[in-house]
C-alpha cells in the first residue's frame, strides 16, 4: 500500500448545514420498535451478506478481531497529525473506551483523565474489499444509538459510521480522491444525521471540499438520542448511473449521482473496495463549527451504542464488463480488489495500514482487474508491493498483461525470498508503453510449482 489531505475539514460543510437545515422538516416514515440487543436482520431474498457482526460476547470484553483492528493514537502512522480533522482525544484499544456491554451492543466511550485529557475508541473492519459487483449493489447498514447527552454537556462529541476507500489505507495522504462515505455523523447531540460522500481535490474540485456532496435528516419519533435508528448507504451499479444512497430508518434522503462529478472523479473514488469505520471524536472542525470542542461541562462516559454492522450485496444483471475507465492506472491499485482470479488467497497483511494482500501466488495463477484507464499518454513503469518467504532455489516473475490471462507480457520483475511472507519491498520494473482502457492481468510465472510470492498493491507510472 501507498502513501491526499485528511480525512476531512468539515468546518465549511457544517457552517453551510448551520445555515440550512437544523430543523429539516421530513416524511416521517413507520419506525419498527426492535430490542436494543436485536440481531441484524436476514437480508431480502435477492441478497447476500459479505459481513455482519452482532456484538455478542462477554460484558467488557473488546471486539471480535478477526473482524476489526483498533486505529490507535492520535494519527495513522506517518499521516495528518490528529487524524487531519483538529480532533483532540487519544484513541485507544482499551475496554473503557471500546468494549461489548453483553446485551448484544458495542460500545464506544468517551473519557477524561484527571488531567483533562479525552480517550475514546476507533475501529476499523480489516477487510477492505466492500464494493458492489458489477451491475449489483451493495448497502452498509448499522443500528446506531448516538451518545445520550444533549446540550453544554454534549460540546465536542462526534460519533461517525463511515467508510473510506481502500487505497487510503498505507498512503494517508490521498484523500478525498479515493472516496470516503460518512454514512452518519452526528455532533454536539444534536437531533440531526449527516450524509456525505467526499471526492475529487481539495480544497474545493468536483467535490466541493473539504465540504464533500451532502445532506442531512433529523431523527423522526425518538431523538437520534433517544433510541436507536438504522443509517445505511447504498452504492447502486444496476443502472445506466451508478448512485450513492443514503437513509435513515429505511428513508432515502440523499442521493450522489455519478454524473454530478466527471468520469475521473467518479472512477478514482469507486473503483476499489471500501473499509468501514465506527468512531467517537472528541471536538475538532466539524464541532467547532456548531460551537466548539469540549471544555469543562462536556461529561465523559456517553456512549455511541452500536447495535449490528452488515454490509450486504444483490448480485446484478451478471454483467462482467465493467464502465470504461473503471481503474486509473496511475492510483494505486490494491491487490485484493481483484474482479476474478485463479490460484490466488486472500489474507491479513502486517504492511503499513494493514488490511489483505494476495497470497499463495505460484506458476500460472493470475488476477484480473478490469477496465484500467492508461490515458493519452503512454505508461512505461510498473510498480508492486510485494513479499517473499520462499525457500531457497524457489524464486518467480510478476507479470503484466493486457486483456487476457495469456497475452504477451509487456512488463515484469523477479522476485525471490525478500525476508519472510510479510516482509514488504516496492519493486519497480519498465514497461512497454500503453495507452487507452485495458483489462490488466497481472500473471505469475516459476520454474518451481511452489508459491514464491504474496503481492499488497500495485500501479502504474510514465
Amino acid at each position: 500500500m501507498r502513501p491526499t489531505s485528511h480525512r476531512r475539514s468539515p468546518a465549511r460543510r457544517a457552517v453551510i448545514a448551520v445555515l440550512s437545515t437544523l430543523g429539516l422538516a421530513a416524511a416521517s416514515a413507520a419506525l419498527v420498535a426492535l430490542p436494543a440487543d436485536a440481531s441484524a436482520p436476514p437480508p431480502p431474498a435477492d441478497w447476500s451478506t459479505v459481513f455482519s457482526d452482532d456484538f455478542d460476547g462477554p460484558a467488557g470484553s473488546g471486539v471480535n478481531t478477526a473482524n476489526w483492528q483498533y486505529t490507535t493514537g492520535t494519527s495513522y502512522p506517518g499521516g495528518p497529525a490528529n487524524f487531519g480533522t483538529g480532533e483532540v482525544e487519544t484513541m485507544t484499544s482499551s475496554t473503557s473506551n471500546v468494549s461489548l456491554d453483553g446485551a448484544g451492543n458495542l460500545r464506544i466511550t468517551p473519557q477524561r483523565d484527571a488531567s483533562g485529557h479525552w480517550t475514546s475508541g476507533r475501529i476499523e473492519t480489516k477487510r477492505s474489499d466492500f464494493q458492489p459487483p458489477a451491475g449489483g449493489r451493495l448497502r452498509i447498514e448499522a443500528r446506531l444509538r448516538m451518545p445520550d447527552v444533549t446540550g453544554p454537556a454534549a460540546k465536542g462529541y462526534w460519533p461517525a459510521f463511515w467508510a473510506l476507500g481502500a487505497p487510503f489505507r498505507g498512503n494517508w495522504w490521498n484523500w478525498p480522491g479515493i472516496g470516503e462515505l460518512d454514512v452518519m455523523e452526528n455532533v454536539q447531540g444534536l437531533n440531526n444525521d449527516w450524509s456525505t460522500m467526499h471526492c475529487g481535490t481539495s480544497p474545493g474540485g468536483p467535490c466541493n471540499e473539504t465540504t464533500g456532496i451532502g445532506g442531512q435528516k433529523a431523527c423522526d419519533g425518538t431523538t437520534c438520542q433517544g433510541g436507536f435508528h438504522t443509517y445505511a448507504v447504498e452504492w447502486d451499479r444496476s443502472g445506466p448511473t451508478e448512485q450513492m444512497r443514503f437513509s435513515l430508518d429505511g428513508v432515502d434522503f440523499h442521493t450522489v449521482n455519478q454524473n454530478q462529478v466527471d468520469a475521473t472523479t467518479w472512477a478514482n473514488a469507486t473503483n476499489h473496495g471500501y473499509f468501514v469505520i465506527l468512531n467517537v471524536a472528541m471536538g475538532g472542525g466539524f464541532p467547532d463549527a456548531f460551537g466548539g470542542g469540549p471544555d469543562a461541562g462536556t461529561q465523559p462516559g456517553h456512549s455511541l451504542v452500536v447495535d449490528y454492522v452488515t454490509v450486504r450485496q444483490s448480485a446484478g444483471s451478471g454483467s462482467t464488463t465493467p464502465p470504461a475507465g473503471n481503474r486509473d492506472a496511475y492510483s494505486t491499485v490494491q491487490a485484493e480488489s481483484y474482479d476474478q482470479q485463479s490460484g490466488l488467497t486472500k489474507e491479513t497483511t502486517t504492511d503499513s495500514g494493514s488490511g489483505q494482500d494476495l497470497g499463495s501466488a505460484a506458476n500460472g495463477d493470475w488476477a484480473l482487474y478490469k477496465g484500467v484507464n492508461f490515458g493519452t499518454t503512454a505508461a512505461r513503469q510498473f510498480s508492486a508491493r510485494v513479499a517473499s518467504g520462499a525457500a531457497g532455489g524457489v524464486s518467480g516473475l510478476v507479470e503484466v498483461r493486457l486483456d487476457s490471462p495469456g497475452g504477451a507480457v509487456v512488463g515484469s520483475f523477479a522476485v525471490a525470498n525478500t525476508g519472510g511472507w510479510q516482509s514488504w519491498r516496492t519493486v519497480p520494473a519498465n514497461i512497454s508503453g500503453v495507452t487507452g482502457t485495458h483489462d490488466v492481468y497481472v500473471t505469475f510465472s516459476s520454474g518451481q510449482p511452489a508459491d514464491f510470492v504474496n503481492l499488497n498493491w500495485f500501479t502504474f507510472g510514465h
